[in-house]
């Protein structure tokens, strides 16, 4: 067939056969996260999970979406993106197992103006890294290139995930004064307060690859240090009995967090001498003059997972947990009262 040599699509800026090519270049990535239940590859317009190939008798699903917010930004100064696909699916998977549920499946949207083959499998090569880390198969997802939309350079992410549990295991349930709190700790900032993380550094007039002051090597890498996946450490514990309720510490820091799991009538007494701050945050901290109470409902402060635990199981929980691989701290008691009540001093 022959025709005027008039404007194609890669013309306008997109580039279907660089889309194509990376489909082909993260398709190894995507089967090594494959898992009971995964039925399909990627390439199709609909991606298949049989759930009872996942062993599930009478299950209920569970649903959770993210991004990874203006850490995105720190990721595209530094050009250092192989980690912040992990953020991403531990923002939403972290989220499914404070449900009760165990991770099955995870689509990924990865919208830029101009698809730069290198930079995009790097992304999704991380995001496959934290699917496999969590026992969640990297199913499915969405490439957008749209020239016009973002600058040079730039992109964007989101994630989906879906979980399930058998009927009537969800959590939170059961939760009453005297339940035991156990703190996990956190990998630094983890994906959240980073508008106020950026207002930091340009005060500090650090550059990105500038000596990390509170730790080795340079300053992006470590604020860049990424989300930590509690998923298998708390099914584990969940399947060990016991456990009550989870929270997972993101936006709002412990004041918002954890009054999302306790009943009315019921508040978290919090013992703030439990554990040592991170240097990431005593920096942050100091160089922002930030008020304790501030520094409490901006960021994890060290502690990125919380359960609450029957009294008596606590100590059998906690040694579930260390032998996953988790550093476990006794952070304080579920008590009567509202919210959260704190006892002690971070800074």
């Amino acid at each position: 067939m022959t025709g005027k040599n008039g404007l194609t699509y890669a013309d306008a800026g997109v580039d279907i056969d660089a889309g194509n090519a990376l489909v082909e270049r993260i398709k190894p990535a995507a089967k090594r996260t494959n898992r009971p239940g995964t039925m399909s590859g990627l390439g199709g317009f609909g991606a298949l999970f049989d759930l009872k190939g996942a062993g599930f008798v009478d299950p209920i699903l569970v649903a959770a979406t993210d991004g990874v917010g203006t850490k995105l930004r720190i990721a595209i100064d530094t050009g250092n993106v192989d980690t912040i696909g992990v953020d991403l699916v531990a923002m939403c998977v972290n989220d499914l197992v404070c449900q009760g549920a165990e991770p099955l499946f995870f689509l990924d949207y990865f919208a830029t103006g101009k698809l730069e083959l290198e930079q995009a499998t790097r992304i999704i090569n991380g995001i496959a890294a934290g699917c496999e880390a969590s026992g969640c198969a990297l199913i499915g997802g969405e490439t957008a290139e749209m020239p016009g939309m973002y600058h040079k350079g730039d992109f964007d992410l989101a994630g989906f995930a879906v979980g399930a549990m058998e009927r009537g295991t969800a959590l939170p349930a059961g939760v009453v004064a005297g339940d035991v709190l156990l703190g996990l700790a956190s990998n630094g900032v983890h994906s959240n307060g980073y508008s106020f993380v950026r207002k930091v550094v340009e005060r500090s007039g650090l550059a990105w690859d500038a000596d990390c002051p509170f730790g080795e090597g340079d300053l992006g890498a470590a604020l860049l240090a990424p989300t930590r996946l509690y998923v298998k450490s708390c099914l584990a514990a969940v399947r060990a009995g016991g456990v009550h309720a989870l929270a997972h510490i993101t936006g709002g820091g412990l004041t918002e967090n954890p009054p999302r799991v306790i009943p009315d009538g019921l508040a978290c007494e919090i013992d703030l001498s439990a554990w040592a701050l991170p240097p990431v945050f005593r920096w942050l901290a100091q160089t922002a003059d930030m008020a304790e109470a501030e520094l409490l409902k901006t960021f994890n402060c060290g502690i990125g997972m919380m359960l609450v635990v029957d009294a008596a199981r606590a100590d059998a929980v906690a040694a579930v947990l260390r032998e996953a691989g988790e550093t476990v701290v006794a952070m304080g008691h579920v008590v009567p009262g509202e919210g959260v009540i704190y006892k002690g001093a971070l800074l």
